[in-house]
């Protein structure tokens, strides 16, 4: 059975920081995957915004959070994290962690943002609100 659960979204001041989990099942754990995070404000699209290569560890960024947010696992804990810093407005949305099957993972993270379509398990969401 495939799950991913997303927790940890709150609301912050601008400057703050949270940090957002994603409980990952047995078989995505053990799977070699892409493990993203994407989010998703309302009234636009879906945009990616960090990705981790289980294979190697390689982390992979979206501009506009690069050098703020962190993406790591856990393995043991069957957990992905993504560590927000110097949270802005901007930020505000529901956050999505999502994973790939093994056979598209390299390419996955390697393409992104194009390889989102390459994702094929969803956690339902969690809401972050960063106030001015």
């Amino acid at each position: 059975q495939v799950s991913l659960v997303e927790s940890g979204g709150d609301s912050v001041q601008a400057g703050g920081s949270l940090r957002l989990s994603c409980a990952l099942s047995p078989y995505i754990n053990r799977s070699i995957s892409c493990m993203g995070w994407f989010r998703q404000a309302p009234g636009q699209e879906r945009e990616w915004v960090a990705a981790l290569y289980t294979y190697y560890g390689d982390t992979f960024y979206a501009d506009s959070v690069k050098g703020r947010f962190t993406v790591s696992r856990d393995n043991a804990k069957s957990a992905l994290y993504l560590q927000m810093t110097s949270l802005e407005p901007e930020d505000t949305a529901m956050y999505y962690c999502a994973a790939t099957p093994p056979l598209y993972a390299y390419r996955a993270c390697t393409t992104l943002p194009e390889g989102r379509d390459l994702f094929d398990y969803w956690g339902q969401g969690t809401q972050v609100t960063v106030s001015s």
